[in-house]
């Protein structure tokens, strides 16, 4: 009977070294969700984490924010970073996916901007949900090769002669927003929804086709099928810096929806002292000006980071002009019942797109 016995023991032992062992190797690495090639996945960023903090990063992605807090809901515990828009951030909290944040522990969080830090969509009952991480615009991107000088107006899209040669992006909630910016309107108060349905409505058979991801832009621009489109700030800028394709960005006189973007911890973080770590490295000026210079990327929420950047740089010079300032609008909250009715008429709108 000895053999059993000591099997069993054996066997016992290995389970519970086993299980120890995975349970030491979760609490050093450190999972991550945020769109791709979004900073966060750098190998150089990666790199460079890793070795000042002994923390592993593994990272996941999502293609919209409904992904991105379906992600969270149904896989409780194994995150321990997500990246969330701002505009979303009551969701995730109302839906008890995030916790409160320790930002004492955050030595690079004194220096983020007090009107982003101080945001009411971060900020609950003296908590903080989410770090300011960086901030841009869903603008206007034009192929250089096809104007002799930038447009200024949204009207630019519906010109017939960029008919089929118009893209922009599969985003119901941000297209009824740019719909209500090129109709006059404020896109967290939209009083004539027929208003911005006429004026996307006019825009679908200048369509070439609907992009989901940097990667679908940009090949699109290389391929040399669009002329002009919607597209993020920060997306513009490293299309031109990193893939040196013929991209500049366009801040129209109507304006251009703006968004915050940061980072916050899901309930049932296996790691926090590795969330808190990460999360005051990507706030970390050292690492936005390379990540700017080597990639491109949007605006820093470090005050710090920002004045690091050259006098001339974009993020600086551009998206700091107080003109600029007054001509774009912040992404606020919307009640799912808005969600719903931008969504339908967003379906109807793409289905008379061939």
């Amino acid at each position: 009977m000895r053999m059993p016995r000591l099997t069993a023991f054996l066997t016992a032992t290995a389970v519970f070294v086993s299980a120890f062992t995975l349970a030491a190797q979760a609490a050093e690495e450190v999972h991550v969700l945020n769109w791709k090639g979004y900073g966060a996945d750098e190998p150089w960023a990666v790199a460079n984490f890793e070795k000042a903090t002994g923390f592993k990063v593994v990272n996941d992605f999502f293609n919209s924010e409904q992904e991105m807090l379906t992600k969270i809901r149904t896989n409780p515990g194994l995150y321990d970073v997500v990246m969330i828009n701002a505009a979303f951030n009551d969701q995730a909290m109302a839906g008890k996916l995030i916790q409160p944040i320790d930002v004492s522990k955050l030595s690079n969080y004194a220096d983020v901007a007090k009107d982003k830090a101080g945001s009411p969509m971060l900020n609950h009952d003296g908590k903080v949900y989410g770090v300011p991480w960086v901030w841009g615009l869903t603008a206007l991107a034009i192929n250089e090769k096809s104007f002799d000088k930038p447009p200024t107006s949204i009207a630019e899209m519906w010109d017939p002669a960029h008919k089929g040669r118009v893209i922009i992006r599969d985003d119901a909630v941000e297209a009824v927003q740019f719909g209500a910016l090129a109709s006059g309107q404020n896109i967290n108060d939209i009083k004539d929804m027929d208003a911005v349905k006429a004026k996307l409505t006019s825009l679908m058979p200048q369509i070439k086709t609907f992009w989901s991801s940097e990667n679908d832009w940009n090949q699109m621009v290389a391929s040399n099928q669009i002329d002009i489109g919607t597209y993020w700030s920060g997306s513009a800028d490293r299309a031109k810096t990193h893939f040196k394709l013929p991209v500049s960005l366009v801040i129209p006189q109507e304006g251009s929806v703006a968004w915050l973007d940061a980072f916050s911890i899901p309930v049932g973080s296996k790691n926090v002292a590795g969330a808190e770590a990460f999360i005051n490295y990507m706030i970390d000026p050292k690492f936005y000006v390379e990540w700017v210079t080597k990639v491109g990327a949007p605006v820093s929420a470090n005050t710090k980071a920002v004045e690091a950047l050259p006098e001339d740089a974009f993020n600086r010079k551009v998206m700091g002009s107080p003109e600029v300032a007054k001509r774009i609008q912040f992404q606020a909250p919307i009640t799912d019942e808005q969600r719903e009715r931008y969504l339908a008429l967003w379906q109807e709108l793409k289905v008379n797109v061939k």
